[in-house]
């Protein structure tokens, strides 16, 4: 048994470090960098066909109470400053070339970093709440129109998607995003790194 803990020992202390060529890193940080700019402009996309969406229901129907119209007035607000958070991201990650310009483009990077940790931790909550408030004022008045026991399930199913999605879809992304950014930056750094010596 000592033989067996010897050799598991040995077999964690040996750290092999791949080998890879400067043009092979050079294609995984492309692609890379590709996918997070794709991401990035899906969700600006898929977060100005929700204003557009609204902006057409606030436009084509028409509401008797105030608090309808603030309700949709705080739900596109709070989703057109969100979309406006995420499209100065976007704007920092295309802001130049990587290949010809590593480590300013690492700069960058790293700057969305830690923009994307706020924005995913003290600015969502703010969106959230916002989003929540508004959709609560719109519901005053749209909830009237069914049964008692549509009324509570539209309810529980809002605000419960709501509550599935700031918490635990939240955490998956948040967590996706952190280690794809990291290996991002690592492999920037490493082709760096090769390039310099």
């Amino acid at each position: 048994m000592q033989n067996f803990d010897f050799i598991e020992k040995i077999w964690n202390d040996h750290s092999v470090e791949a080998k890879i060529s400067s043009d092979e890193m050079l294609a995984q940080v492309k692609k890379d960098v590709g996918t997070l700019k794709n991401k990035s402009f899906v969700n600006i996309i898929l977060m100005v066909g929700c204003i557009i969406v609204l902006c057409v229901l606030w436009y084509f129907l028409t509401f008797s109470s105030i608090t309808t119209n603030i309700g949709l007035g705080i739900t596109i607000l709070s989703i057109i400053v969100y979309s406006v958070l995420l499209y100065k991201d976007h704007v920092l990650i295309n802001k130049t070339d990587f290949t010809a310009y590593p480590a300013e483009y690492l700069t960058y990077l790293k700057q969305y970093q830690i923009n994307r940790y706020k924005l995913y931790n003290s600015t969502y909550w703010i969106y959230v709440i916002a989003l929540t408030v508004g959709i609560a004022l719109y519901f005053i008045e749209i909830l009237q129109y069914f049964s008692i026991e549509w009324r509570w399930l539209a309810i529980i199913f809002t605000f419960g998607w709501i509550l599935f999605c700031s918490t635990y879809v939240r955490k998956i992304v948040m967590r996706r995003e952190k280690d794809r950014i990291e290996a991002l930056i690592e492999k920037l750094e490493r082709l760096s790194a090769q390039f310099k010596s």
